[in-house]
This record gives C-alpha cells, sequence and structure tokens, in this order.
C-alpha cells in the first residue's frame, strides 16, 4: 500500500469540487440558449440533476462502475459505499469516490440541451435515474476500472471523451428523437435569450474542466500538468477553428460561435490530453473546432431537432478526441500510456480507440431507446402543447425568470418586477 500522499490527496478533493461547479456552469451555457420562458427548467434539469445522481452514485452507482465485478459490470462489494478505507493508497479512497461522482453528475446533465423546452420534468427525473444506473455506471466501468473490458484492451480515454462525451452526446439523439421536436421546429424563433449567459456558462465551464481532466491524473504530477496545459490550448485552438468556419460560411464569426468551439475543444481534448503532446493538442483543437462547427448543420438535414447541438458539440467532439488519441498520443508525454500512428505506434492502437468508440455508442444508443420508450409509454416523455407554448418555467415550476412590462413613455428603460416565485418561498 503506497504511502499518503497530502499533495496528491489536496489535488483530487480540489478538483473533485471544481469539477462540481461545472454543473452550474452547464446549466447557464444552456439556459443562456433557451428561450426566456424556458431557462428556469433547464436550470432545474441540472440542479436536479446534482441532487439525484448523488444520491444514485452513493447507493449503487459507484460500486457498478468501480466495484470488482467482471470485465461489463462491477460488483455490489461497494453497495452504499461501504469498506472504501481497504483500498486507500495515495490518496483516501473516498476522495477517489467524490471525484468520479462528480462525472457522474455532470454526464446525464449534459443531455438536457438535446432535449430543451419540452419534456416533462417526472420523466427526466426518472430517466436520469435510469439511465446512471444502466448505461453511465456499465461504460465508466468498462473503460476505467482495472476489470473493465476495454481497459484489458488497452483503450485510452484520459477523461472521458468515451465515457462522458461521446456517451451522453448518443444518448441525447437517441431521447430528442423518442421525444419529438419542439412546436414550430425549425421554422420558429428558437434564438438564445441571454448570450451573456451562455459565455458566463462557458467560462465556468472552462476553468471547472482543469479539475475535470488535469485532475484525472489523480495526483499533482507532471501528467497533471501535461493535462491542464492541453486543455487549455485545445479550448483555444477550438474557438479559432470554430468562428474560422462561421466567417467562411456565414461571413461573420458570433460569440456563440466562440462558446461553442470552445467547449468542442474542451470535449474533444478529454480523452487524449493526459496523453499527447501541446503541439498534438493544438491538432485536436482546430480540428474539433472546424468539424463540429460544420456538424451543427447536420440535425435540420435530418430533422433531429437536438435543441442546443449536444450531437454536434458532445457527440462528434467525443468520437474526435478520442479517435485522434490514437494519432497522436505519445509516451513522452505521458510513459503508461502508447504511441499513436504519428509517433511511431501501430494501427492496433487506431483500432482499439474505434472499438471503444463502437462499444460506447451501440451500448449507449439502444439501452437509452429502451428506457425513453419504457417512460414514452407509461408516465409519457413530452409535455402538452399547451405546456409548451406556455413555457416550462411556469407550466412545471411555477416560476417566470424575467417578468418585463412595457416601455415607460420616452423613458428608454424598460421596467422589470421581481422573478414570481412559489408561495411558500414568499412565506
Amino acid at each position: 500500500m503506497a504511502e499518503l500522499n497530502s499533495g496528491d490527496t489536496a489535488w483530487v478533493l480540489i478538483s473533485a469540487a471544481i469539477v462540481l461547479f461545472m454543473t452550474p456552469g452547464l446549466a447557464f451555457f444552456y439556459g443562456g440558449m433557451v428561450r426566456a420562458k424556458n431557462v428556469l427548467g433547464m436550470l432545474m434539469q441540472n440542479f436536479f440533476t446534482m441532487g439525484m445522481i448523488t444520491l444514485v452514485w452513493s447507493v449503487i452507482g459507484f460500486s457498478l462502475a468501480f466495484g470488482a465485478g467482471n470485465g461489463f459490470w462491477g460488483g455490489l462489494d461497494f453497495f452504499a459505499l461501504q469498506d472504501l478505507t481497504a483500498s486507500d493508497g495515495a490518496y483516501p479512497y473516498v476522495a477517489f469516490v467524490a471525484f468520479q461522482m462528480m462525472f457522474a453528475v455532470i454526464t446525464p446533465a449534459l443531455i438536457t440541451g438535446a432535449i430543451a423546452d419540452r419534456m416533462k420534468f417526472s420523466a427526466f427525473a426518472v430517466f436520469i435515474t435510469l439511465w446512471s444506473i444502466l448505461v453511465y455506471s456499465p461504460i465508466a466501468h468498462w473503460v476505467w476500472a482495472s476489470t473493465g473490458w476495454l481497459f484489458e484492451r488497452g483503450a485510452l480515454d484520459f477523461a472521458g471523451g468515451t465515457v462522458v462525451h461521446a456517451n451522453a452526446g448518443i444518448a441525447a439523439i437517441v431521447l430528442a428523437v423518442v421525444l419529438g421536436n419542439r412546436r414550430g421546429w425549425p421554422g420558429g424563433d428558437f434564438r438564445p435569450h441571454n448570450v451573456p449567459f451562455v459565455l458566463l456558462g462557458t467560462g465556468i465551464l472552462w476553468v471547472g474542466w482543469f479539475g475535470f481532466n488535469a485532475g484525472s491524473a489523480l495526483g499533482a504530477n507532471k501528467v497533471a500538468a501535461f493535462a491542464l496545459l492541453n486543455t487549455q490550448i485545445g479550448a483555444a485552438t477550438a474557438i479559432l477553428g470554430w468562428i474560422a468556419i462561421e466567417y467562411l460560411r456565414d461571413g461573420k464569426a458570433t460569440t456563440l460561435g466562440a462558446a461553442s468551439g470552445a467547449v468542442a475543444g474542451l470535449v474533444a481534448i478529454t480523452p487524449a490530453c493526459g496523453f499527447v503532446s501541446p503541439m498534438g493538442s493544438i491538432a485536436i483543437g482546430l480540428i474539433a473546432g472546424a468539424v463540429c462547427a460544420l456538424a451543427t448543420s447536420i440535425k435540420g438535414k435530418v430533422g433531429i431537432d437536438d435543441s442546443l447541438d449536444v450531437g454536434a458539440v458532445h457527440l462528434v467532439g467525443g468520437v474526435l478526441g478520442a479517435l485522434l488519441t490514437g494519432f497522436f498520443a505519445t509516451v513522452d508525454t505521458n510513459p503508461a500510456g502508447k504511441d499513436g500512428v504519428f509517433y511511431g505506434g501501430p494501427w492496433k492502437v487506431v483500432l482499439e480507440q474505434l472499438i471503444a468508440i463502437g462499444a460506447t455508442l451501440g451500448y449507449s444508443a439502444v439501452v437509452t431507446l429502451l428506457i425513453a420508450l419504457a417512460i414514452k409509454y407509461t408516465i409519457g416523455l413530452k409535455v402538452s402543447e399547451e405546456e409548451e407554448e406556455q413555457g416550462l418555467d411556469e407550466a412545471l415550476h411555477g416560476e417566470t425568470a424575467y417578468r418585463q412590462t412595457s416601455l415607460s413613455s420616452g423613458s428608454g428603460f424598460t421596467s422589470v418586477a421581481a422573478a414570481r416565485v412559489p408561495e411558500e418561498a414568499q412565506a
């Protein structure tokens, strides 16, 4: 058993805290992109996820993900988080449990962007509970647990390109298809109601991602430093790739595009950050920014109302990052990794990445479809047309984020009343 290292312990704990902060950041990132009548509904879904998945992870999720079990499922040896101290090493094992809990929280929260404006809150609550247990935990076990079948094959996923982003991305697309399109889409006005919120959320996500990626080194060491540096470079260059496509395609570079590009770069560098060089992260960021920007046009052509482009950013970005890791990985960055094709490694490295991607997408898509259909034909997935027209804030939660009156005569100012809150909150 390794001696407890206070520096490593502190880094894991700090990383866990800032990864949790990513979920409120995601809430603002998505919340700014929906219409004003649905912003609280979006924030509520994300905050509810923080509550529900924390409970699920504590009782059963962690055990299914990291218990001994077999190649496909963890056992119940950590049920209700029992017997953790036996696994203590350079840091207390309970710190690892907390760190991984924050990953389990944000992954189903990513799905909320694809279902914005139209999913029943009760259906959402049931969906994320079942999805976390039946989809997230098994795939986390495959890729990250020492007994997982993809781990044993040598798949490289430093911080969640397959486990988090490709997994949530394909689930989001499947759920959006089963749920159906928003009223009036694609012809209506679905522009973001608050782009500054989007940028605020992006900033929170960006900072939190340093804990997400560099924290996955599970120690204050050289690999963590490379992961942090590569995360910054990947996000920054992806902004340039995204807005370059915007400018060439539309003649304008937008702030929304810059924010989306940053997130696309963060997604793509996630599986690679602890395995590639800084030059590799430049290439991955530029490629991801450009490709994900181009991918945003796909949903309109195929008729899938992925409201906030979860597929284009997380599915495409996660798959790209996982695949490109097989080309740009180098043992100069991480001796525990492999040399990718561009560093003299065999094509088998890319093949193993493809197997991990395919297994993740196939399993997640099928099980997500079964969960979604079961909910649809029991309690129902979608709000009524009247509730959708009214907005989720009022219809489902009895609240409004904003209450505006008409412009005052000649004043040039808008009078804004206090947001409506439930009666019990007023009391």
